[in-house]
Parts: structure tokens; C-alpha cells; sequence
């Protein structure tokens, strides 16, 4: 990983969960990304902080952060740390359909679209970019989807580190029981995001 900053300072890690069954388990993937050493920053959609608003007290206390849902005012003052990395996971459908195409009518939306943005342009600029990595949590059916394929693609295009499929997370088909939210693979995302140092 690439820290733009020339101080010693804890490498910034903000893990932006959207609205799958795996944002239940993102207590794992905080502990993981701390245990590698990164001061985690937990940011939500709105559907996913909604699932969790029993947790957020103790997820921020974990953190050490506000878990952040919603835009802040105009002119109020950040209450995250600058990042150096972003982990987009779990990713749904409708998020990376929707990141693919620069949306930010949510807060988690707007964080990576300018991030890839970002990124997009500190290459053309010769710098060394902030790596993201995402990784997904959907069905089959889903994973089909012409959009979804598309936005993909625009992803890695950019620059993302998309983890779908072998080395990342595999579809499951409907109705099956495959889904084991449980057990989604942050460690992979954690790794990947190693990788890119």
C-alpha cells in the first residue's frame, strides 16, 4: 500500500459495507484490518447503518470513529481521518452499478466514486495512486446481470481491485443455502490490499 502522507502516522483504512447479510459480520473485517495494523474507519449505506443501528454505539467504540452513514453539513468539519486505502465490501449489485457510473446519492456512494476518481487521476498525474479493493456479496443471479458484468469491468478498468471468483468471493445460487454470510473472505480483501503495497 501506497501512504501518501511522510509521517509514521497509522495507515487509514475506510471499509465502506453496503446492504448484504455479511455487513452483520463486519465486526470481523474491522478486528482483521486492525489487527494488520490499520486505524479503521467504518462507513455504512443507509440501508446497511439501518440493519445495524442497534451495533453502531459499539461499532464506533471499536473503531475509535463515528460510523458514518449521511453527507455531513456543508462547512462542518470532517469527522474521519484522510484515508490511504478503501475496502468496498460487502459490495452489492446496486452499489457497484451504480459506483461503475460515478453515482453518490449516498455517502458511501460519494466516498469511493471520488475515490476512483482520484485514483483515476493521480495516475494520469504520474502519483502514486490509493488502492481500492471491493469485493461483492451476491447471489448467481445477480452476478449475471448485464449491469453488473459492465460495471465491473469499468471497475478494474480504473483501477480497482475487484474480487469476485476465484481468490475473492464466488456467487452462490439462490435457494441453495450456499450463501454463509458468515464466512465471507475479509481476510481476502485484507490481503489484496497488502498486495498492492
Amino acid at each position: 500500500m501506497t501512504i501518501r502522507s511522510t509521517s509514521t502516522r497509522t495507515p487509514v483504512l475506510y471499509l465502506i459495507g453496503c446492504a448484504a447479510p455479511p455487513v452483520h459480520h463486519v465486526r470481523s473485517g474491522i478486528a482483521r484490518a486492525q489487527e494488520r495494523g490499520y486505524d479503521t474507519c467504518l462507513i455504512l449505506t443507509p440501508t446497511a447503518a439501518a440493519w445495524l443501528v442497534s451495533e453502531l454505539p459499539a461499532l464506533a467504540t471499536l473503531t475509535g470513529h463515528p460510523v458514518r452513514s449521511t453527507y455531513k453539513q456543508p462547512g462542518a468539519e470532517d469527522a474521519l481521518p484522510d484515508p490511504d486505502a478503501f475496502v468496498v465490501a460487502p459490495a452489492t449489485l446496486n452499489t457497484t452499478t451504480k459506483w461503475a457510473d460515478g453515482h453518490q446519492d449516498n455517502l458511501a456512494l460519494g466516498l469511493a466514486a471520488e475515490a476512483l476518481g482520484r485514483r483515476v487521476y493521480d495516475t494520469a498525474q504520474g502519483e502514486a495512486p490509493q488502492p481500492i479493493v471491493a469485493m461483492p456479496y451476491l447471489n448467481a443471479w445477480q452476478a449475471a446481470h448485464p449491469a453488473f458484468v459492465r460495471a465491473v469491468e469499468t471497475l478494474r478498468q480504473a483501477g480497482v481491485e475487484f474480487l469476485l471468483g476465484d481468490g475473492g468471493f464466488n456467487p452462490h445460487v439462490p435457494h441453495t443455502g450456499q450463501s454463509r454470510p458468515g464466512e465471507f473472505p475479509w481476510a481476502k480483501a485484507l490481503d489484496a490490499l497488502q498486495a498492492a503495497r
